[in-house]
């Protein structure tokens, strides 16, 4: 009766949105409803939904809705992850490139249009064959309309480059390999190499009958209907960013905002292995992963990555995007992407450096040490100090020490003056006194109180305080000075944090900028005491900054539930500023709980210090910000360290049952995972007199099957492909290949759109090739390689 009953809501559902109080909620209910659907579920049925409930998202943000209230932060990006998840990487990327022309190069002759007349306008310039963002010659679809009033562009002559044409590479290497496996190496290797938009090149006279692959070409109808008008500076920055996040960028997730559902999007199984790196313990954490997959990485879950980035196709539609709409952005936002930009270079860096190889390593460090002078020879950037710090950042992870010293050096002259007040320039000396940290016990240092006077860390943190430029030489400092600089310290974390209720309000009234930020400071100033005096200083400094920050953030959050008009609707307006201070401050207290359990960590393994108060700041913080994916690493490292299985199961037992979220489920997961991989390796091992590092304990098994088991009748976990995906791998491991395969046909009832997890099922399954193929082609899932032009394939 209820499966009939919800079939009939499915069919039946009406452009309307039904409830005026919590409209959001309401369509993000019906959308992961139609998604995970299975019986109805097809890629197309499910990308009508989502243009159907954003059309009517629109005309309410037109006021054709009299009844219901503008809802502010609509965006599309739910749409474009499930497109790219379910394979249709093409419709993703053409549609953000569809809402980027339709917010930043509207013609001034339609803006005061409704959505739905404006999207009519829109459409000619979609099906006119121009040059559309991100690809060569475009100009924009306003340039479009006053060219096409004045009688039109030019048409391109076609030329001979036949010397352009690139040799097509044998799909299929090694022709000795089972059918599945080539099959999978063709297809992720496809997606990775062909996930921009086909479109024909007028210069070379081609026309779309040239294209031999119809799905790569993407209709108006397929992105017509989920344009939306972005008024706002702030919502446009944010389509920006979700563009840059989408093609995998490092993103602030303050200015992006948290996805929704984000449960849905998780994939990436490096998520819970992030932050493992010995030789940075404290500044590994600086681009945490979100866990989801970047446009083009589709594989299994275990499968490696193909290059460090987007490849060189990817790198050029991103810099003829960034050369097009930087000129139409505002200084901030111009400042924002470009610090995206070499973020995602020093990213590409730390992939090559964890993947092993000096050459690639080298030949990437020179690409993006030149992007990166590049950025900061721009007029804008000059004087940009977060730019300089990911330029120093870059050189010192490639190892030149030296040069990283200088190029800090240089830009504490261009901030020195501004001392304490600046956060970027806090975070700058941070990130520098972190790194001489780190190089010092590296190289055989204590890294504590010990040397203090000729410390480069207690030199650059106390030139902070003093408003100095700090050197790349060792210059003594004489003790008063260290005296002053605890004095500066601590006047300016007090003021800080007194003020942080009223800057919080001024920053949501004014909208510039991205809020607040104490971590600079707090981190600076608990460095510095751990270096001067001790790890416990350090720590009160952490907790006092801590204990200020989450009291403001539990009265916001309390505040912005209570505001409610006359008539019963959310005061969104006022609602909205509550929930965005609230987000800032949180995305802070998170940061700061990351550096302090990171920096007793880092004492920790260097010198003799009580391992509860290590286990009082994990547990307290991950109480507080159970979602927190680094925060639950460094607590696996640390139990799994001193083998507390016991408490650390009383732990995820409390915190599981009363978070929603699946990430601490995941985590719980892995930690008896790792702990049964060492059990087995203990027992596996041939010196049977040698005294054993762990007791041997059974059931393991069963209860890593039970955390499974939980964690997917859990309403974000039901719906988490990478759960899902764990599952299938480890009961295979386990040799039930049976229970395996009864959680995939489970999982397609949950998440039907997830091609990787087909994928997983065919390197797990491999005798049910066709079976599978034959259901993602009945779903509608994109299919790259199809198994007759496997078979053709092979035959050549």
């Amino acid at each position: 009766m209820l499966c009939a009953w919800l079939s009939n809501v499915l069919f039946d559902w009406s452009p309307g949105i039904p409830s005026p109080q919590q409209p959001l909620l309401v369509a993000g209910e019906y959308l992961l409803f139609t998604q995970s659907h299975f019986s109805t579920f097809t890629v197309s049925r499910v990308n009508s939904a989502y243009g159907k409930c954003l059309s009517t998202l629109s005309a309410v943000q037109d006021g054709q809705y009299v009844s219901h209230l503008a809802i502010p932060g609509t965006e599309d990006e739910p749409q474009c992850h499930f497109l790219r998840q379910s394979g249709h990487s093409e419709k993703a990327v053409s549609l953000f490139q569809a809402l980027m022309d339709f917010t930043f190069f509207k013609p001034d002759s339609v803006r005061g249009l409704t959505t739905k007349q404006q999207v009519d306008f829109f459409e000619p310039f979609w099906d006119s064959g121009e040059a559309r963002v991100g690809e060569v010659g475009a100009r924009g679809w306003k340039a479009w309309m006053l060219q096409q009033e004045r009688g039109g562009w030019l048409q391109p002559s076609a030329e001979d480059d036949e010397d352009e044409e690139e040799e097509e590479e044998d799909e299929v290497k090694d022709r000795g390999q089972p059918r599945w496996a080539i099959w999978l190496k063709v297809e992720s290797s496809r997606e990775a190499a062909n996930w921009l938009p086909w479109r024909p090149d007028k210069t070379k006279g081609q026309s779309v009958e040239d294209c031999e692959d119809p799905d790569r070409q993407v209709l108006f109808d397929d992105i017509g209907p989920s344009l939306i008008r972005l008024a706002s500076p702030e919502l446009q920055l944010r389509l920006l960013l979700s563009f840059l996040s989408f093609m995998g960028m490092p993103v602030d997730s303050v200015l992006l905002g948290a996805p929704y559902q984000s449960s849905l999007l998780l994939e990436d199984l490096t998520l819970l292995t992030q932050g493992n790196d010995p030789q940075r313990p404290l500044t590994g954490y600086d681009l945490p992963n979100m866990g989801i997959h970047s446009v083009g990485h589709m594989t299994t879950l275990q499968g490696s990555r193909k290059w460090a980035g987007l490849g060189k196709q990817g790198e050029e539609f991103l810099t003829n995007a960034f050369h097009l709409l930087l000129p139409q952005l505002p200084a901030s936002h111009r400042a924002a992407l470009s610090l995206c930009w070499i973020r995602y270079e020093k990213l590409k860096v730390l992939r090559c450096l964890c993947g092993g190889g000096k050459k690639r390593l080298r030949s990437q460090g020179k690409i993006s040490k030149r992007v990166a002078k590049r950025l900061l020879k721009e007029p804008d950037n000059r004087s940009a100090l977060a730019l300089w710090r990911e330029y120093g950042h870059l050189e010192w992870i490639l190892g030149n020490v030296d040069d990283a010293r200088k190029v800090f050096s240089a830009a504490t002259s261009m901030g020195g003056a501004k001392g304490l007040g600046d956060s970027a320039f806090c975070e700058l000396c941070l990130l520098w006194a972190q790194l001489e940290c780190e190089n010092g016990a590296w190289e055989g240092g204590k890294g504590g109180p010990g040397d203090v006077i000729s410390s480069l860390a207690v030199g650059v943190l106390t030139r902070l305080a003093e408003g100095t430029a700090s050197t790349s030489s060792s210059t003594p400092l004489y003790p008063v000075s260290v005296l002053k600089a605890r004095r500066s310290y601590e006047q300016a974390l007090t003021d800080s944090l007194s003020a942080l209720d009223k800057d919080l309000r001024k920053w949501q009234e004014d909208k510039k900028g991205d809020g607040p930020k104490l971590r600079g400071l707090v981190g600076c100033y608990a460095l510095f005491q751990h270096l001067t005096v001790g790890v416990q200083a350090a720590n009160v400094v952490y907790d006092q900054a801590r204990e200020g920050m989450e009291g403001l953030h539990s009265t916001l959050t309390l505040n912005s539930n209570k505001h409610a008009d006359v008539s019963g609707h959310p005061g969104i307006a006022s609602k909205e500023a509550g929930t965005r201070c609230a987000k800032r401050l949180a995305f802070e207290c998170e940061a700061l709980a990351v550096q302090q359990t990171a920096l007793l960590r880092y004492h920790l393994s260097t010198s003799v210090f009580p391992l509860a108060t290590l286990r009082h700041a994990l547990t307290s913080s991950l109480s507080a910000w159970p979602q927190s994916a680094p925060l639950w690493n460094l607590y696996i490292q640390v139990e799994n360290r001193y083998h507390s299985a016991g408490r650390a199961r009383r732990f995820f037992h409390s915190v599981t049952r009363g978070c929603k979220d699946v990430v601490p489920r995941l985590f719980a997961i892995v930690a008896e995972q790792q702990r049964k991989q060492l059990v087995d390796a203990t027992q596996r091992s041939e010196s049977r007199d040698a005294a054993l590092p762990i007791l041997p304990e059974n059931g393991l098994g069963n209860r890593i099957r039970g955390l499974f088991g939980n964690a997917i009748l859990s309403e974000t976990g039901a719906h988490c492909p990478l759960l899902w995906r764990m599952y299938m791998h480890f009961l295979v491991s386990e040799g039930k290949v049976d229970n395996a395969k009864a959680i995939f046909y489970k999982a397609l009832q949950n998440v039907p759109w997830s091609k990787g997890l087909y994928m997983d099922a065919v390197q797990l399954f491999p005798g049910h090739l066709q079976e599978f193929v034959d259901l993602m082609t009945e779903k509608e899932l994109r299919l790259r390689l199809p198994l007759e032009e496997l078979d053709i394939l092979l035959e050549d």
